[in-house]
């Protein structure tokens, strides 16, 4: 996109994580600004492009793992602007009665994510500030839509990397936990801080000129969110040993395809009890 084709309000000229992140996939959806300092990013963590498009691609594993066990409502936070595995799109290929609720802050997102979502009956795209689960929870639309008497997967997939200690992160992962009934889950993909701390800092340090933080967290850290929900196992896993062992690694994949992504994001899904 150009500076000229900005909706009203959106201002160009600052970097935005999720067109960033759109960049990252390959996309259009994004201004120069953004593919500016993703471009120093890469420069600083070439394995961002590579994780950005595995992440998407386990997205749609962990979808399918869910809906196949009986899920059919999907909350999705953070989700940036639709690309392809979208969650609706793997959701109602195994559930045909599924409900999915994509929730982000960006307008520009928003914007996109309702003209596609126009035809679906069941699937909506609500702004709103996923860090504020008071507001996600009450909101009209997805209150109409997400039954939470009935079990919810929350999935908060390459988000909370991008949210700041200053915003307890802890805090309001804790309260969508407690708005699960028991069978609910959740899911989480999150940036590593342990495999290549200096480098993580200088992205973090240009992540500075954008709309958002960018806060790489430890195993421990990362562990934390999911509180006394039950891990699938084997537990919360990296790049690398997802591999082979973990329900969502792809099978046609050989962990040397992952080498240089060692360690660093971790990945987990947790069942309430």
């Amino acid at each position: 996109m150009t500076a000229e084709q900005a909706p009203p309000g959106v201002n160009p000229q600052i970097p935005n994580a999720a067109r960033m992140y759109d960049y990252f996939l390959g996309g259009k959806d994004n201004f120069q600004a953004d593919r500016e300092l993703a471009e120093l990013v890469l420069s600083v963590l070439p394995e961002t492009r590579q994780g950005t498009r595995e992440n998407r691609l386990l997205i749609g594993r962990i979808v399918e793992y869910l809906a196949k066990r009986g899920i059919t409502q999907f909350l999705d936070l953070g989700s940036g602007l639709p690309a392809q595995q979208n969650v609706h799109e793997v959701a109602l290929r195994f559930a045909p009665d599924a409900r999915v609720a994509y929730v982000d802050s960006d307008p520009v997102v928003c914007a996109h994510g309702n003209a596609l979502l126009a035809k679906h009956d069941n699937v909506i795209m609500a702004r709103a500030d996923a860090t504020d689960p008071r507001s996600v929870l009450a909101d009209p639309r997805i209150r109409r839509l997400i039954d939470f008497d009935r079990p919810v997967a929350v999935l908060m997939m390459f988000f909370l990397h991008l949210v700041p200690e200053e915003a307890g992160p802890q805090g309001f992962v804790a309260a969508y936990r407690d708005a699960l009934p028991s069978g609910g889950h959740l899911a989480i993909s999150h940036v590593a801080g342990d495999a290549a701390p200096e480098r993580t800092a200088q992205v973090a340090e240009l992540y500075r000129r954008s709309n958002a933080a960018f806060v790489p967290r430890s195993r421990e850290e990362v562990a934390r969110f999911f509180g006394d929900f039950e891990l699938v196992p084997p537990g919360l896993a990296d790049g690398v040993n997802a591999v082979g062992v973990w329900p969502f690694s792809d099978p046609d994949v050989p962990p040397s395809a992952y080498a240089d992504m060692a360690g660093l994001a971790y990945v987990g899904i947790g069942r309430k009890p």
